[in-house]
């Protein structure tokens, strides 16, 4: 199993910015891609930013220019650093980190719990 715990969210005034960090723990052989996903209420959650193992990066055209996803492989850890944010970013963000357990094994997928961040004046 693989645990993702996700930190960083909170409360913050229009045009600050954020950094949000996802952790994964547990029987890890390798970190395929890790996504950051969000849902804000009412709507469908969607893919923001991912970030493949050898550092490849996608982001939906919203936040392009103001987010940027990175990964310390050696932590297991990604991050989701979010500037001159704006109160429709608001949601709540998860990651899904897509993992194999061993050379052999195939890849599942995982996801964290999730951290608010709202972004009002």
């Amino acid at each position: 199993q693989v645990l993702l715990v996700e930190s960083g969210g909170g409360l913050v005034q229009p045009g600050g910015s954020l950094r949000l960090s996802c952790a994964a723990s547990g029987s890890i052989f390798s970190i395929y891609r890790t996504g950051w996903y969000r849902q804000a209420p009412g709507k469908e959650r969607e893919l923001v930013a991912s970030i493949s193992s050898n550092g490849d990066t996608t982001y939906v055209d919203s936040v392009k220019g103001r987010f940027t996803i990175s990964r310390d492989n050696a932590k297991n850890t990604v991050y989701l650093q979010m500037n001159s944010l704006k109160p429709e970013d608001t949601a709540v963000y998860y990651c899904k980190a897509v993992v194999s357990h061993s050379r052999s094994s195939g890849y599942d997928a995982y996801w964290g719990q999730g951290t608010q961040v709202t972004v009002s004046s």
